[in-house]
């Protein structure tokens, strides 16, 4: 009698759980499905008005482009990264700023070789020992750029760089043209796949294809704020010099974990319209992208998701708040960014319901007793949830496809599931650092290892 008694727990257990997460994958399918409904609304669109890909801008427009690159531990790949970028920049007028830390003699060592060779590279030691945070090095930088531009005039914009990154030879083009229009923009961001990490780093592949050429696009038709990547992205620099006098001076927030990201949201709060520049490098071809390798492990790959979702699901939630109150779409994809709160809970509670009905079927086997029978509407829950999970999984699949081919695509589905417990990790890593900060902890560069590749131009053939 306890035994059955037991199992009837288990039973009421499970199903209540069952129908808690259930009824949240429900509400986070539907708002994935309104997304792909706005991105096929809108390529129809353009469809059915024959409007032509965007093409490389055949004349360049005047003005120095300053690139900033923030530095920390990086002696392994800024060295190439640099020379990659001097040797491949299609741009007359470009200086590249370096931001090294005085106690990094190796980054130093490796920055001061290439800056000896080419006077486009502009070596900065910081004031303080490192690490600190992105947004200081990158603000020492900025301090480093007035300096010069004391001497030799006004740059035309400022744009942001990591040291591992493999640079497009097109950007600086691209770059220049759309800031003639807007106060800034953002490039596609193209992860490199890794034979040896087909899965963790192998992810991120397939999240970026997705992002870059579907979310970010409908961000830019309902009108929605523009988050900046960190890379690939350049702001005007009377926008950028609006941002810095509103903030004392600095304009990058060194109180904040994804400066990048609050930076694009700060350009809209000012009036700012930012451009996801998605351009062919040639009619029918990829388009112009920022390249790199990503984690290729997973303890690597949960360090940086959980700084993100600390900086943008959690700290971002009271750090840039909402938008104006008529501005559905910027709340929409706020909200969007935010989700994850919500969601790993709902995760870690599936993933326990999966044991809860293990134990449930194995008691019922032993004892003999009949499972209670589910009721319809429960059935009709699971079914939407299933096959709102096959359209997501058709879509990811079609996105990896036409950016990878079909080799990466087959791989898609189980990366979508490596990609969930990623999450599930990082989560728990966020809170904790979430924590810290309302604790009053100084946020503190929690960076990963880089590489970049021996054959640059091999990544992005």
């Amino acid at each position: 009698m306890a035994g059955a008694n037991l199992i009837g727990a288990i039973d009421i257990i499970a199903r209540e759980a069952t129908l808690f997460a259930a009824i949240w994958f429900l509400a986070g399918g539907i708002d994935d499905l309104l997304v792909d409904c706005v991105y096929l609304f809108q390529r129809a669109r353009c469809w059915l008005r024959g409007d032509a890909p965007e093409t490389l801008p055949e004349t360049i427009p005047a003005g120095r482009i300053a690139i900033f690159v923030a530095a920390w531990d990086e002696s392994a790949v800024i060295g190439g990264m640099l020379r990659t970028a001097l040797d491949r920049f299609d741009h007359p007028d470009y200086r590249i700023y370096v931001g090294t830390y005085p106690n990094d003699l190796a980054t130093i060592y490796r920055v001061a070789e290439v800056a000896a060779e080419d006077s486009r590279v502009s070596l900065v030691i910081g004031a303080h020992p490192g690490p600190t945070t992105k947004a200081d090095c990158l603000n020492a930088l900025w301090r480093a750029l007035l300096r010069d531009e004391a001497v030799e005039g006004r740059v035309a914009a400022v744009m942001l760089h990591d040291a591992e990154d493999v640079v497009h030879a097109q950007e600086l083009r691209v770059v220049a043209q759309a800031l003639t229009g807007h106060a800034a923009v953002q490039l596609p961001v193209h992860p490199l796949p890794d034979a040896g990490s087909r899965f963790v780093a192998g992810h991120y592949c397939d999240e970026f294809a997705e992002a870059h050429a579907k979310q970010l696009p409908v961000r830019q038709v309902l009108g929605a704020g523009l988050p900046l990547a960190g890379v690939g992205c350049a702001i005007r620099r009377d926008m950028i010099e609006r941002i810095a006098a509103a903030r004392g001076g600095a304009p990058f927030d060194e109180a904040s974990l994804t400066e990048d990201y609050e930076l694009g949201l700060t350009v809209a709060a000012m009036g700012g319209r930012t451009l996801f520049a998605r351009v062919a490098e040639k009619p029918g071809g990829p388009p112009v992208a920022v390249k790199a390798y990503f984690p290729a492990r997973f303890d690597a790959a949960v360090k940086q998701k959980g700084r993100w979702m600390a900086g943008i699901a959690l700290a971002g939630w009271d750090r840039t708040g909402w938008a104006p109150a008529a501005a559905i779409g910027d709340h929409w994809m706020r909200m969007r960014d935010r989700r994850v709160t919500l969601a790993m809970p709902v995760l870690a509670l599936a993933y326990c319901t999966i044991l809860l009905w293990g134990a449930a079927i194995v008691g019922h086997v032993v004892t003999g007793a009949s499972p209670m029978p589910w009721h319809p509407a429960m059935w009709a829950l699971l079914g939407a949830n299933l096959a709102l999970l096959g359209w997501r999984v058709a879509v990811r699949t079609a996105f990896v496809w036409r950016a990878y081919g079909w080799r990466h695509a087959m791989l898609a589905p189980a990366r979508m599931a490596v990609a969930s417990w990623i999450a599930l990790f990082a989560a728990r890593r966020a809170m904790f650092a979430y924590l810290r900060m309302l604790g009053g902890a100084v946020p503190e560069w929690d960076k990963t290892a880089h590489h970049f590749p021996d054959d640059p131009g091999a990544a992005t053939a």
